[in-house]
C-alpha cells in the first residue's frame, strides 16, 4: 500500500550499510621495516640501517610521500620503485607518489630509468650519498619533477660525473629547484643553465673559481619565465681579470644572487678573503694578456698595501730629515771631534815613524858573536 502524503515510507538499512562498508574498507598494510604516519597514503618512512638493501616492494599504490634514510641501497636499478609488479598497468606501481627522499643511503650507482613508474613525482632528494656513477637517462620518465636535490652527493664521481649529470638533466623541462651544493664542481652543468623553468640553482661550497661569459649569457635567457636565482657562497673565487664579467653582472643583478655579499676572493694572495663586490674592476689584473674566460690571477697590490708602502716611505723620509737636522745642529762639535781625531792619528803615525828610524840605524845594530871554541888572548901573552 502506497504511503499517504506526509508519511514516511518503510526504512531500508541498505544505503547506510553501503556507506559504512565504503568507510570501513581496510587500508593497505604498512610495509615491513617502515613506519606509516597518519595512514599509508600520507607518509611512509623507512629507516632500518644496513638491513634494507633495496626499496620496499610492498609500498601501497596510493602512497604520496616516501622517505628512506640510513639504509644501504648502494645501487638503484632500473624501475627500482616499480616493484616488478606485473599487475601494475604500464609498469606504474606508485602513480600518486609526489615526494621521494633517499638521503644517507650509501647509494653509489643510479642506473638509467631508476625512477620509472613514478609519473607524479615532483620532489626527489638524493643528497648525502657517495654517488660514483649516474646514468645519462637516470631521470627519464619524470615529467612532473619540480625539485631535484643532489647536495653533497657527487664529489667522489670526478669529471665524468659532471658530464653524466649534464646529460641526465636535459629532459627535466619542468624543473624549478636544483641543489648542487658541496660537490666540488669546477663549472656549472650547461644543461642546468638551459632549463627553461629553473627558478633557483644552489651551487654553494663547490670549487668554482668564477663564471665565464658563456655561463653568464646562459643565465640571461629570454622569455616569460623569471630569471633563475643563483647561490654561490663558499666558492674559491679568483679575483683576476677573468672575474670582471662576473663582478659587472653581480652589480647589475644583485637580487639574482641572494648571497652576493658573502662572495670572497681566494686568489691572489693579496686579495685573500676580500669581498668581491668591494673590488674595483679596473684594479683586477691578469698574469698575461692571453688569460682565458675565467682569468689567470696576478698579484695585484690592494689599496691597503699601497697605502702601507706610502706610509713607510714617509716614515723613512722623516727619519732622514731628523738625522740631517741633528748633524747640522752639532756641526761645531763634529768639526772639533774630527780635528781631535786627525791629531790623534797624526801622533800615532809619528810614533810609528820614529820607531822605524830607530830600528833602521846601522850604528845600533848588535855586534856579531865570537865563534865557538876559539881561545881568548890577552895583550901580554907574547904571542
Amino acid at each position: 500500500m502506497a504511503p499517504r502524503a506526509g508519511q514516511r515510507g518503510p526504512w531500508s538499512p541498505l544505503p547506510g550499510l553501503l556507506l559504512l562498508a565504503a568507510l570501513s574498507r581496510p587500508a593497505a598494510p604498512c610495509p615491513f621495516q617502515c613506519y606509516c604516519f597518519g595512514s599509508p597514503q600520507l607518509l611512509l618512512r623507512c629507516a632500518s640501517g644496513a638491513e634494507l638493501r633495496q626499496p620496499p616492494r610492498d609500498v601501497p599504490p596510493d602512497a604520496r610521500n616516501l622517505t628512506i634514510v640510513g639504509a644501504n641501497l648502494t645501487v638503484l636499478r632500473a624501475a627500482a620503485f616499480a616493484g616488478g609488479d606485473e599487475e601494475a598497468p604500464d609498469g606504474v606501481r606508485l602513480p600518486f607518489l609526489t615526494a621521494l627522499r633517499l638521503t644517507h643511503n650509501n647509494i653509489e650507482v643510479v642506473e638509467d630509468g631508476a625512477f620509472d613508474g613514478l609519473p607524479s613525482l615532483a620532489a626527489l632528494d638524493l643528497s648525502h650519498n657517495p654517488l660514483r656513477a649516474l646514468g645519462s637517462r637516470a631521470f627519464r620518465g619524470l615529467p612532473a619533477l619540480r625539485s631535484l636535490q643532489l647536495n653533497h652527493a657527487m664529489a667522489r664521481g670526478g669529471p665524468a660525473m659532471l658530464d653524466a649529470l649534464d646529460a641526465a638533466l636535459a629532459p627535466l623541462a619542468e624543473l624549478r629547484l636544483l641543489g648542487l651544493a658541496g660537490n666540488s664542481l669546477s663549472r656549472l652543468p650547461p644543461a642546468a643553465l638551459r632549463l627553461p623553468r629553473l627558478e633557483q640553482l644552489d651551487a654553494r661550497a663547490n670549487a668554482l673559481a668564477g663564471l665565464g661569459p658563456d655561463e653568464l649569457r646562459a643565465l640571461e635567457r629570454d622569455g616569460d619565465p623569471p630569471l633563475p636565482r643563483l647561490l654561490l657562497a663558499d666558492n674559491p673565487l679568483g679575483c683576476g681579470c677573468g672575474s670582471r664579467p662576473l663582478l659587472a653582472w653581480l652589480r647589475n643583478a644583485t637580487e639574482r644572487v641572494p648571497d652576493a655579499r658573502r662572495l670572497r676572493c681566494a686568489a691572489p694572495r693579496v686579495l685573500l678573503d676580500r669581498p668581491l663586490l668591494d673590488l674595483d674592476e679596473a684594479r683586477l689584473g691578469c698574469a698575461d694578456d692571453d688569460a682565458n674566460g675565467r682569468g689567470e690571477e696576478a698579484d695585484v697590490a690592494s689599496p691597503e698595501l699601497e697605502a702601507s708602502y706610502v706610509f713607510f716611505g714617509l716614515v723613512l723620509a722623516l727619519i732622514g730629515l731628523i738625522f740631517l737636522m741633528v748633524l747640522y745642529l752639532n756641526r761645531r762639535g763634529i768639526q772639533r771631534w774630527m780635528r781631535n781625531l786627525r791629531e790623534a792619528c797624526r801622533d800615532q803615525m809619528e810614533g810609528y815613524h820614529y820607531r822605524y828610524e830607530q830600528d833602521a840605524d846601522p850604528r845600533r845594530a848588535p855586534a856579531p858573536a865570537a865563534p865557538a871554541g876559539s881561545r881568548a888572548t890577552s895583550p901580554g901573552s907574547g904571542l
